[in-house]
């Protein structure tokens, strides 16, 4: 993409993922979902993880997606693991390198520098950054005795949870919940806040201005 911008109008053609993750693969799941229903004008060229033996792989290879796994354990550090990562994505075109339960630090590097997205389960900056992931977010919520939470989609760089904040989507926390019926509810936000993101950024609709993102018309 120019300048490695997003686009400043509408594609005309599917928004062309990579789809990294490193268990269940839900989120990739409700992707795909999406973009069966037609509500999402998208294709999952590739799917890595970085995990061996996780269901995410056996929901992309059931879908007829290519895949690959990039060991995290089998690399001394995070460049050389990001090395690998990169050569996994070489040949498939990618637009955008989404993030869907990716439990290491991925580097957009200049080849993909404002086209990674990432979701984080908790309204950033709040309960966010190296640490915060899975139900540690959610007990961190519940123990903070916040009366909101819910999710966000941004733009990924070289940081944890930190980038430009594309969408965010609240739930309420109830005084009755516990780590599992919070990630519940914010899940299922999930599901909206993430498609939502991908086809804001393949409508053309998404301005970059410092470190804010603004939304254009319709």
């Amino acid at each position: 993409m120019s300048d490695n911008l997003p686009p400043s109008e509408p594609l005309g053609r599917p928004v062309r993922l990579a789809v990294l993750l490193s268990g269940g693969g839900t989120t990739l799941q409700n992707i795909l979902d999406r973009i069966e229903s037609g509500a999402l004008d998208a294709e999952v060229r590739i799917v890595v993880s970085s995990r061996p033996g996780v269901r995410g792989i056996e929901r992309a290879n059931a879908a007829g997606i290519d895949a690959a796994v990039v060991h995290r354990k089998q690399y001394e550090d995070g460049r050389s693991f990001n090395d690998a990562l990169h050569a996994a994505l070489d040949g498939y075109e990618i637009d955008l390198v989404v993030l869907a339960g990716f439990m290491s630090l991925f580097e957009p590097r200049d080849r993909f520098r404002n086209r990674v997205m990432n979701i984080h389960p908790a309204l950033i900056p709040a309960f966010s950054g190296a640490g915060f992931y899975g139900h540690r977010v959610h007990e961190a919520v519940l123990a903070a005795g916040v009366r909101v939470s819910g999710c966000t989609v941004h733009l990924a760089d070289d940081e944890y949870d930190h980038g430009p904040i594309i969408t965010q989507k609240t739930v309420p926390v109830l005084d009755d919940d516990t780590p599992d019926s919070l990630a519940a509810r914010v899940h299922l936000a999930e599901n909206d806040a993430y498609p939502e993101a991908i086809r804001l950024w393949g409508d053309g609709r998404l301005r970059l201005d410092g470190n804010r993102i603004r939304i254009a018309a319709e």
